[in-house]
């Protein structure tokens, strides 16, 4: 095993940083790498107010990894109720922390790296996959064009067929390059499929650093399907969209769950359309033929009832530390 190795996890702000805490201590470098097209309630409220890329995502990745014991961390976690001010009602302070310090500073990775020092955040470097104020859109299988993340994700509408920016001259942040340059580990988190993970794939020079990369690259697919986004999806179909985006034989792992909770919480998930994602052996199979190893764990977070977030659908977590031990063992060969 890499002593102390050199680590980039992509994916939105809680797949990506749930692995980032439960590699903390392992890793020499930690570098999360984190999606910033949300226009989900509060984020886009921010991003409408601010004029700037989404600091939800961001914000939640440092609350979490700053600790619930933190004052700071649950002030920026906490969300205004100001029901006679719509625009300001549901905001999580945190973004608009963001925002003041994006504009005091004029640059959102430095605002990032202040909240970070705040917040005593030392081990992982936080960085969003870009610093441009763009937003996601997606062509549906019928051919219509839907723009923004709060329209992609939507639900009862056809299949998303292809993913791509609404600005076509926006950029990868140059620094997140470097990290998957250097790093001896990649994980693709799991999380929202498109506005998540894809989120991050969408950008050609994230994608052409991956594939140029000698570092192992690992998937931590998704525990369930999400209504609006992977309606009717397996296991081998998650798989072959991340393939579609990095290339073949680029991808070497995929860690697939296979810890599933009690029938009364699989009942409130399939109520709300979220089928529990368990392998097959098509599912093995199919991933055998895309040139990717299945590494079957029970990397689940198993609770006694389904979440609830704030105005989102949630899935099945996986446990931190489960999946820290299964990427450790990856690295160890």
């Amino acid at each position: 095993m890499i002593d102390q190795p050199n680590v980039v996890v992509l994916g939105g702000g809680a797949g990506a940083v749930q692995v980032l805490v439960g590699l903390r201590g392992f890793a020499g470098q930690l570098t999360g790498i984190l999606a910033v097209t949300d226009t989900g309630r509060s984020t886009g409220k921010v991003r409408y107010l601010g004029q700037m890329p989404a600091p939800g995502d961001i914000r939640n990745g440092l609350g979490t990894l700053a600790g619930e014991e933190s004052t700071l961390a649950q002030l920026i976690q906490y969300r205004l109720h100001i029901p006679h001010a719509e625009v300001l009602d549901g905001v999580a302070f945190g973004n608009l922390m963001l925002m003041a310090l994006m504009q005091m500073t004029g640059d959102f990775v430095a605002a990032i790296d202040i909240l970070r020092d705040w917040l005593g955040i030392q081990d992982v470097r936080v960085l969003p996959v870009t610093t441009v104020s763009t937003h996601l859109c997606a062509e549906l299988e019928n051919g219509e064009i839907v723009e923004e993340e709060l329209n992609v994700r939507a639900m009862n509408k056809p299949p998303i067929k292809r993913l791509f920016l609404q600005n076509p001259e926006a950029r990868a942040y140059p620094a997140c390059v470097e990290a998957i340059q250097a790093a001896d580990l990649i994980v693709i988190a799991a999380g929202g499929l498109f506005t998540s993970v894809l989120a991050c794939l969408v950008f050609e020079e994230i994608t052409t650093a991956i594939r140029h990369s000698r570092a192992a690259t690992v998937y931590i697919c998704n525990t369930t399907v999400q209504p609006g986004q992977t309606d009717g999806y397996s296991l081998a179909d998650h798989v072959r969209q991340i393939v579609q985006h990095v290339g073949h034989g680029v991808l070497d792992y995929v860690i697939l769950n296979t810890l599933i909770p009690d029938e009364g919480v699989r009942a409130q998930y399939a109520a709300e359309g979220l089928q529990i994602l368990i392998p097959t052996s098509q599912d093995l199979l199919s991933i055998e033929g895309v040139g990717v190893r299945a590494v079957l764990a029970e990397v689940a977070q198993i609770t006694h009832q389904k979440r609830n977030l704030w105005q989102k659908q949630d899935s099945l977590h996986h446990d931190p530390v489960r999946v820290a031990a299964v990427l450790k063992q990856i690295l160890a060969g």
